[in-house]
């Protein structure tokens, strides 16, 4: 993977809508950004960061993501999500992830990304329907 270096980084911007909230995805009862979209919102980070950057026919799948969810954010207050590359271990992709709302960090996160050859990877997928 010779395109692939540590320190590939990419930033992702979402204004919190009522379709975000812990209430909404059943994460809790208050209508506050939840940590589901919070997570998906730092994988897409690093996704992104990823853009351009693997051979023809691969891509990343998420693996494991270990994420602390800091503080709460109103619904109309966009966040910040920045996931950095920071260490590559054969086909594992290492991200430090964090997010912010428009006052402070509300999260941080380790996120592990596999390179996956596509066609390989959904024929295995596949097989689960058979």
């Amino acid at each position: 993977m010779p395109e692939l270096i540590p320190g590939l980084s990419a930033e992702l911007e979402h204004t919190v809508t009522e379709a975000d909230t812990a209430s909404h995805w059943g994460s809790g009862g208050l209508p506050v950004f939840s940590t589901p979209f919070l997570v998906g919102l730092m994988e897409s980070a690093a996704v992104v960061a990823l853009t351009g950057h693997l051979p023809p026919g691969q891509t990343t799948v998420g693996g494991h993501i270990d994420v602390h969810h800091l503080a709460a954010t109103p619904v109309g207050m966009t966040v910040r999500a920045r996931a950095e590359l920071t260490a590559i271990e054969g086909r594992k992709l290492v991200f430090k992830v964090q997010a912010w709302d428009e006052v402070e960090l509300i999260g941080e996160a380790s996120h592990d990304r596999f390179v996956v050859d596509e066609a390989k990877f959904m024929a295995k997928v596949a097989e689960k329907r058979k």
